[in-house]
């Protein structure tokens, strides 16, 4: 047995001791912080210190005699390899968005036992859910405690990284403007305070940003507004004073981190508390007084930051023209570096690709760990090389890679497949079929308002038709300079509501994928922005938009099986390639220039 499945092993035991000491039968440990966050600073990624599993989504229960990880399908390849002989199973779930831990909850325990969660980092409609499923099986609830505490002895404290504005000429639009529209809707809402947890809502209302949370430049706080100012809940000496006093300036006072609960229990009683149901935990939910109504609704700050002004849209445009600049250089080095017969393994290709984006102006940190993933490891989708298991690029086959960066005027997320040696006619054939559903949806126009997931369909048709299809999501909204995973907006198989509606403004991925286990991974990846555009008929059908191809990058024509394209692909295609080429050129020289020139020939 190894070091990790003996250290996982004892963990477990340890947090049995801890279910027995406090008389309860099992825990849920999500993949959860006090502010829902996506991507967790590590003082709350104890499922991940259990089990051993490190991927970004899954749930872990324990009970007195059974440990189960619940994980979709993106991580099932990855969860087996990581729970091996930890004694955990494995459930695997259809979605991501699934509850099937739940069901699986009220089934395992038997009436009258008791399953313990932390109610400060369980989500509202989650806690709801799960509720309603306990009491069904005569099964209690308890949401007041952290067995973390118990049994992470060394557990981290709170993020200490200062936090720093976002200035101008970035930070485009004023803190006591974002603020004013904010207590609009709050007024619009019938609200007299707005209660916001979610960490990147709270660092684009501020114009502030921070480093808490690996490859997202958010801080852990949450903000407590009203109609005249506000309090910032944050841990102590991670506002510099200059900070402090500008943010003074508009209304927004300092607190303890540790008392928001505290003052949303003091809240007066002719209060009317705006929150998220989907963005709050029940831990906070719990200490506004009974006598407080509550409005839930989405935050409108989600709704506000969704839908990039025009400036903004001046830098990102900019930024994805230095981001290409970078993937240039550093393709130009591989590609000649491969032909020299000199050896690259998956983490070169982290290490030198983040070195070229490093030299470009404005470059901050990367948004998310990078995915290069060579031949079977390409089939995992949110694979990562790490020194203890990767792969060498040797021999005949397709690496996929899926990388982005943080700018101060723009966010990035993209993704190539590049082939290595002889490519075959079957891995042309899914290249291909994956590229015209990324072609297809990016020459879509719609109906102003069209609920995002309705847009779904249109990237998986040329798969569907061969029979063929992924089970991630076929894009995701995207930050300026904040998440590379933004909301409402969600293009994917998620039951459609009103917040999702398509807006002028919102910048959005478009990936679909096709994955064969053991053998390859293809996805192709692009940023698109919303805009509008002219039509004849637009006094009788309403204002139709479209989507503006933002990332600039060629897309590799050598994998392609050219019978499969009709022409107009091939048209959308060359013109995106002169469109990269002449953005790009006056960004790159030398053996970069050379390469992109070679790349963007036409078809």
């Amino acid at each position: 047995m190894d070091t990790r499945t003996s250290d996982t092993r004892l963990r477990i035991e340890r947090l049995r001791d801890a279910l027995a000491a406090h008389h309860v039968h099992a825990v849920l440990v999500p993949s959860s912080d006090p502010h829902l966050s996506e991507y967790l600073p590590e003082r709350w990624t104890g499922r991940e210190w259990l089990s051993g599993f490190d991927g970004s989504v899954g749930s872990l229960v324990v009970t007195r005699d059974r440990a189960a990880l619940f994980a979709d399908s993106r991580y099932w390849a990855q969860a087996e390899a990581q729970l091996a002989g930890s004694g955990i199973e494995l459930e695997k779930m259809p979605s991501g968005a699934s509850t099937q831990y739940i069901d699986w909850i009220a089934r395992t325990l038997k009436p009258g036992e008791a399953l313990a969660v932390d109610g400060q980092v369980l989500g509202l409609s989650l806690a709801k859910a799960l509720r309603s499923a306990l009491q069904r099986a005569n099964v209690q609830l308890r949401t007041d405690l952290d067995l973390m505490q118990d049994a992470w002895d060394d557990r981290p404290g709170l993020p200490q990284a200062p936090v720093y504005e976002h200035a101008a000429p970035h930070g485009v639009v004023a803190r006591a403007d974002k603020l004013a529209r904010v207590r609009a809707a709050m007024t619009q809402a019938g609200a007299t305070h707005h209660l916001v947890s979610t960490v990147d809502d709270v660092a684009w209302l501020l114009g502030l940003r921070g480093s808490d949370v690996q490859c997202n430049p958010v801080f852990i706080a949450h903000l407590l507004l009203d109609l005249a100012g506000g309090r910032l809940f944050i841990a102590d000496g991670k506002i510099p004073a200059d900070v402090a006093a500008r943010l003074a300036a508009d209304g927004i006072r300092l607190a303890p981190y540790d008392q928001a609960a505290t003052a949303l229990a003091a809240l007066p009683a002719d209060a009317r508390l705006l929150v998220d149901p989907r963005r709050v935990t029940l831990g906070l939910r719990e200490a506004v007084p009974a006598s407080v109504p509550v409005v839930e609704q989405i935050n409108p700050s989600t709704l506000l930051k969704s839908r990039k002004t025009a400036d903004e849209v001046a830098f990102i445009r900019e930024t994805m023209a230095q981001d290409g600049a970078a993937m240039c250089e550093f393709y130009a080095e591989f590609e000649a570096s491969l032909a020299r017969g000199e050896r690259w393994s998956e983490l070169d290709i982290d290490t030198r690709l983040t070195a070229a984006r490093r030299r470009r102006p404005g470059f901050v940190g990367l948004s998310f760990s990078t995915i290069a993933g060579f031949n079977a490891n390409g089939a995992l989708p949110h694979y990562r090389a790490t020194p203890a298991s990767h792969a060498q690029i040797e021999g005949d086959g397709l690496l996929l890679l899926d990388s982005g960066g943080q700018y101060v005027g723009g966010t990035t997320d993209i993704t190539r497949v590049w082939p290595i040696g002889t490519v075959n006619a079957q891995q042309k054939r899914d290249y291909t079929l994956v590229l015209k559903g990324t072609l297809a949806l990016s020459r879509t126009r719609f109906p102003r308002g069209t609920l995002s997931p309705m847009l779904d369909a249109i990237a998986r048709a040329p798969l569907w038709q061969h029979g063929l299809d992924y089970g991630h999501g076929t894009g995701h909204g995207v930050g300026y300079f904040l998440n590379v995973h933004e909301g409402p907006q969600s293009i994917s198989k998620a039951i459609a509501e009103p917040a999702m509606a398509m807006e002028p403004g919102m910048i959005t991925s478009i990936e679909p994928g096709l994955y064969r286990p053991g053998q390859w991974g293809v996805r192709i990846e692009n940023l698109v922005l919303n805009v509008p555009v002219e039509t004849p008929e637009r006094n009788a059908f309403g204002e139709m938009l479209e989507f503006e191809t933002l990332t600039l990058c060629p897309i590799d024509t050598r994998c392609i099986d050219r019978g499969l394209l009709r022409e107009d692909e091939v048209s959308w295609l060359n013109a995106y390639h002169a469109t990269v080429r002449e953005r790009l050129l006056p960004l790159v020289d030398g053996a970069a220039r050379d390469w992109l020139l070679a790349r963007t020939e036409p078809l």
